[in-house]
């Protein structure tokens, strides 16, 4: 018997709405109509006589932050670790563009302009790692400032968030490759996994380090994730840790949640000043050193190949772990990364992470550790314990943009947008701050610049607000000092909008000190 004929898909309004009168009017639908009305249109809009009004700054604050500000309780002390010559002179030219290079990815069917807060636009378009803050929860941080400050939000620029702008997100290779891996790789993608993750995409990294044993990798929820479980597998309260000055907050947190002693080393233009580490091993054992190499957050050196040989043999005669945290290794402006600490090691006692987020988009999620491998099966089984598996789903996304080349193609063209954007700042600076000193990054996200003795960049940053410029204050990153330095994030402002940015801090500084000179009497 012939089944019966499926009833027709009723078609949308004329103005291709779904018109809800009762909120469960819309998953009440049939699913042809639901699927209907998907196809004709890829977002449901709300008639514009329902239509809520549009947010405004009192409404929500879009956090500029790649997370919410870490607030420790620090020493006193306001002289900064890092004394730096000023590296303008070797700056590079500002570069053209190559013509093999991917276009720019435009978010939608908006077009907000480059660098600037969305807040304004469609909300639907806010990206899912954008986390809102209500005013209620904003305190007098930095997020309360802006709420205070007379320009809206949806005019910042944001120097502070250590993320890309949406425009050179990978937004069409990323849905190529989600729909080949729901096509060939739909079981994994779909199903629990183990503690190591894809093994695939295990299998693809260890490839990458140069004929690595698949053991030897696991991936993971991103690098954060990985280096939090890492450091509970390996430290325990009272151990020595040696910490780079300046360094990434979120590590100066996860370690003062453990409990361990903080053993501060300070940086200088080719990374961690090594005599300044082995006399910290003069004064007891090390169980554990966090060496951000290549691209540094927030300092932008990049550790010398003379200090990475040094300092894995240090690791081996002093019977200390070395964490390289390595995010940014596949993304210098010129000429090739240098050797990996964890390809030099041969005492096995360096293990090496590294990240998606940079070079596919920090939405995915995907990150991992590469390391001996005893150490890398036991925390794969503490990872099952904890999780069962990491997000398969996503590293089958990953693995597909790695196996096609997509990722390669990705990762040429993020270099070539990110250098025209260091670029920018650097000439920005030079012209607009003189005093400024940096030494000029060669790759990655970040330049941390020192400004005159006495400046208060934390005050500096509350001035900011009212030029609608966002940015990190050096104490954030520091376990004491820091207080005249600031970390500059140039991969979330596109190059036309740099130098406007530059101008607002400008603009700052001078009513800071002015303000300064006044309280002063």
């Amino acid at each position: 018997m012939d089944e019966d004929p499926k009833p027709a898909v009723e078609p949308l309004p004329s103005d291709g709405c779904i018109h809800v009168d009762d909120p469960r009017a819309l998953t009440s639908q049939s699913p042809e109509r639901r699927r209907a009305s998907v196809a004709q249109q890829s977002t449901i809009p709300i008639r514009e006589h329902c239509r809520p009004p549009a947010p405004t700054v009192a409404d929500a604050w879009v956090s500029e932050r790649e997370d919410f500000p870490v607030h420790m309780v620090k020493p006193g002390g306001d002289e900064p670790f890092l004394d730096r010559p000023h590296r303008n002179s070797k700056r590079a030219q500002l570069p053209s563009r190559h013509d093999a290079l991917l276009p720019l990815r435009q978010p939608r069917d908006l077009h907000p302009q480059p660098g600037v807060s969305e807040l304004s636009h469609d909300m639907s378009w806010i990206s899912s790692d954008t986390p809102l803050v209500l005013p209620s929860e904003c305190g007098s941080g930095e997020a309360g400032a802006l709420l205070g400050s007379g320009r809206m939000a949806n005019d910042t620029i944001s120097f502070a968030r250590g993320a890309p702008s949406a425009d050179i997100l990978p937004r069409d290779a990323v849905r190529e490759a989600a729909a080949i891996a729901l096509a060939e790789d739909w079981e994994k993608a779909l199903s629990y996994g183990t503690g190591i993750g894809h093994p695939g995409l295990c299998q693809w990294i260890a490839e990458r380090h140069g004929g690595l044993d698949a053991g030897q990798v696991m991936v993971a929820n991103g690098s954060l994730e990985a280096g939090w479980m890492l450091f509970d597998h390996l430290l325990e309260a009272g151990d020595r840790v040696v910490v780079e000055q300046p360094t990434y907050d979120r590590t100066l947190l996860m370690l003062q949640r453990l409990g361990v002693e903080l053993v501060p080393v300070p940086l200088e233009d080719d990374g961690l000043d090594v005599a300044a580490l082995e006399a910290a091993l003069a004064q007891g054992p090390i169980k554990l050193a966090h060496v951000i190499p290549n691209f540094h957050n927030p300092a932008g050196c990049t550790l010398s190949a003379e200090k990475r040989v040094r300092l894995v043999e240090l690791a081996a005669e002093h019977d200390f772990w070395i964490f390289e945290d390595d995010p940014y290794r596949e993304l210098p402006f010129e000429g090739a990364a240098l050797e990996t600490m964890f390809s030099m090691d041969k005492a096995d006692r360096v293990i090496h992470a590294s990240s998606f987020s940079k070079t596919v988009s920090p939405g995915v999620r995907v990150g991992y550790l590469a390391g001996p491998g005893a150490e890398i099966a036991a925390l794969a089984k503490r990872a099952n314990e904890t999780y069962i598996s990491p997000n398969m789903l996503a590293e089958s996304v990953v693995l597909e943009l790695c196996r096609s080349g997509a990722l390669d193609d990705n990762i040429e063209f993020v270099k070539g947008a990110l250098q025209a954007r260091r670029d920018a700042l650097v000439e920005a600076l030079a012209e607009q701050i003189p005093e400024a000193e940096f030494v000029v990054p060669g790759g990655g996200y970040f330049l941390w610049l020192d400004l005159a003795a006495g400046t208060d960049t934390s005050a500096l940053l509350a001035e900011a607000k009212g030029e609608a410029v966002a940015f990190v204050a050096g104490p954030d990153f520091m376990i004491e000092g820091g207080t005249n330095s600031l970390r500059l994030s140039f991969a979330s402002v596109p190059p036309e909008r740099i130098p406007e940015g530059v101008a607002r801090i400008a603009r700052a500084l001078d009513r800071s000190r002015e303000t300064a000179k006044i309280e002063a009497g």
